[in-house]
C-alpha cells in the first residue's frame, strides 16, 4: 500500500488550468487536491484574476494537505511590473500523517507536470506562507 502513494496520476484539467493561469492569466490561483480513491491529483478550486492573496490563503483547508499555485504580481525596486508563479506544498501540522506522506511523495512528479513554476514554498502553517514571505521570495 505504501508504494501506491507515489503513483498519483495528474488529471488533465490540472495541466489545462495551469496553462490558462500561466499564459492567459484567467486565474489568480489554483488549489489542487489528491483524490485518494481515484489515485490522482485534481483541481479543487480556481481563484479569479481579481481575487487577493488573502482569498487564496483562506481557500487552503486548516487541517488537510493541498498543492496550490499562485500568480503573484509585484513591482520591483526599479518600478517594473513583474509576476512570479509560486508552487505551494501545503501540509498543516494537524493533517493526517498518511495524507502528509502521500502529498510529500507525489509532489515532485506533480510539479514536473506544471511547466513554468518559478518559486516553490513548503508551508505547515499560515505564517510560513505570509505575504511578506511571498514578497521576499519573488525578487
Amino acid at each position: 500500500m505504501a508504494n501506491a502513494a507515489s503513483g498519483m496520476a495528474v488529471n488533465d484539467e490540472c495541466k489545462l488550468k495551469f496553462l490558462e493561469l500561466k499564459s492567459k492569466r484567467t486565474h489568480r490561483f489554483i488549489i489542487f487536491k489528491i483524490e485518494e480513491k481515484l489515485k490522482q491529483v485534481v483541481v479543487e478550486k480556481l481563484g479569479g484574476p481579481s481575487q487577493s492573496y488573502e482569498d487564496f490563503a483562506a481557500s487552503l483547508p486548516a487541517d488537510e494537505c493541498r498543492y496550490a499555485v499562485y500568480d503573484f504580481d509585484f513591482v520591483t525596486e526599479e518600478n517594473c511590473q513583474k509576476s512570479r508563479i509560486f508552487f505551494l506544498a501545503w501540509s498543516p501540522d494537524n493533517s493526517r500523517v498518511r495524507s502528509k506522506m502521500i502529498y510529500a511523495s507525489s509532489k515532485e512528479r506533480f510539479k514536473r507536470e506544471l511547466d513554468g513554476i518559478q518559486v516553490e514554498l513548503q508551508a505547515t502553517d499560515p505564517t510560513e506562507m505570509g505575504l511578506d514571505v511571498i514578497r521576499s521570495r519573488a525578487n
